[in-house]
């Protein structure tokens, strides 16, 4: 018998088949073949198509199953890990109102940070342990406000992984640490923050039905099962943010516990019971997978939003076949890259720098004696500089 994970990424969807008796990894795959775009129509912007996370989805489990020759009854469960903070709207028919608005996507800024103020900075720090900042909340208010004809529409709203559990289940649901790196969950009432949404003027009717992380979630419908490959009934047993995913596939639950991961994105996620914050305008403080009201377990996550992406960038524009190809390049040139600077925060406003967007800056080349390996480093050294910062 096997279980599915899946990984709904924002450069790509990875599909992982396991034996559900030892737990170890049978298959992995990728789809896309290529990376998924990003559709920005303004600096700063960052929008994907749901469905086409979905398309992804059942694409990545006809060939998991087939490549391995599995017959779809002897997948005993599915997970998911997601990427977080992005907003999908769905009309009563569940159909996408718009492209997701993603977790880089910094146009709602302006938005939380004047929450922030408006609300108090200790009543944000001691309820939504952040600030309302660039997360999901603040990004719903931003289509009330500029979209009134679309939120006009919305029945639920949900995260990246909500939605392609409802797809495969048709059942809109989310969990209390999806809600809470959405910036809706009170922690000191261990509930919705109403107040919050009231503030943005959001409809509490919108707000998904809440499930446990670790829980019958909902069960592969007949068109999930049409579309996919899977069995009817096939129940989703796990759903969480890429981060506290992350953490919990390194064993990281335990305050003073702290995972380290690169991908688009650079986090490091550290695990606390203390529900005390004081960094909370740079650090962002979510429920983690294994948080209830009797045990508090919060994943403190400090996340650089331009590591992995910096990287392909450069790749793409140097005229380079590989990533294997630019670390050889890299490691031909001595630490410090001759002086040659690259700080990579050109992905969307960043938290850590109290949400300034200052863009991806690259220094000191000279024409003469630098070439592409060393920008090639300078990249590494950039990404690695930002984890030290940070």
């Amino acid at each position: 018998m096997y279980s599915i994970g899946y990984d709904i990424g924002s450069s790509s969807i990875k599909a992982a088949l396991v034996d559900t008796a030892t737990g170890k990894s049978v298959a992995v795959l990728t789809e896309p073949k290529t990376e998924m775009g990003m559709k920005a129509l303004k600096n700063g912007w960052a929008e994907q198509h749901p469905d086409e996370w979905w398309k992804h989805v059942c694409n990545a489990t006809k060939r998991l199953l087939k490549e391995n020759n599995i017959d779809p009854q002897n997948i005993t469960g599915i997970g998911i890990s997601y990427q977080m903070h992005g907003l999908v709207v769905v009309d009563k028919e569940g159909i996408p109102l718009r492209d997701s608005i993603i977790w880089c996507d910094s146009r709602a800024v302006g938005i939380g940070q004047r929450a922030f103020e408006e609300l108090g900075e200790e009543k944000c720090t001691a309820q939504l342990l952040n600030s309302p900042s660039n997360f999901t909340a603040s990004k719903l208010k931003w289509v009330k406000e500029n979209e009134p004809e679309i939120y006009a529409k919305i029945y639920k709203f949900m995260l990246p992984g909500d939605y392609v559990a409802y797809k495969l289940g048709n059942t809109i649901c989310s969990t209390t640490s999806g809600l809470s790196e959405g910036i809706f969950w009170d922690f000191s009432k261990n509930s919705i923050a109403d107040w919050l949404l009231d503030h943005y003027g959001i409809d509490k009717s919108l707000v998904p039905e809440i499930k446990g992380t670790f829980a019958v979630q909902g069960l592969v419908s007949a068109q999930g099962a049409a579309a996919s490959g899977l069995a009817e009934g096939t129940p989703i047993l796990y759903r969480a943010g890429d981060q506290p995913n992350n953490a919990l596939s390194l064993n990281v639950f335990n305050p003073g516990e702290v995972a380290s991961t690169g991908g688009t994105s650079g986090v490091i996620y550290a695990v606390t019971d203390n529900l005390s914050v004081k960094e909370s305008a740079r650090v962002n403080n979510f429920a983690h997978v294994n948080y209830n009201a009797k045990k508090a377990r919060i994943g403190k996550l400090l996340c650089i939003n331009g590591a992995g992406i910096q990287y392909r960038w450069l790749k793409d524009n140097l005229n380079v076949g590989s990533y294997e190809e630019m670390n050889e390049l890299a490691g031909s040139v001595q630490i410090g890259s001759n002086g040659v600077t690259i700080l990579p925060f050109g992905n969307g406003a960043e938290r850590m720098l109290n949400n300034k967007e200052l863009g991806t800056h690259i220094g000191n080349v000279n024409l003469n004696n630098h070439s592409k390996a060393h920008l090639c480093r300078a990249a590494l050294e950039g990404i690695a500089f930002s984890f030290v910062y940070g």
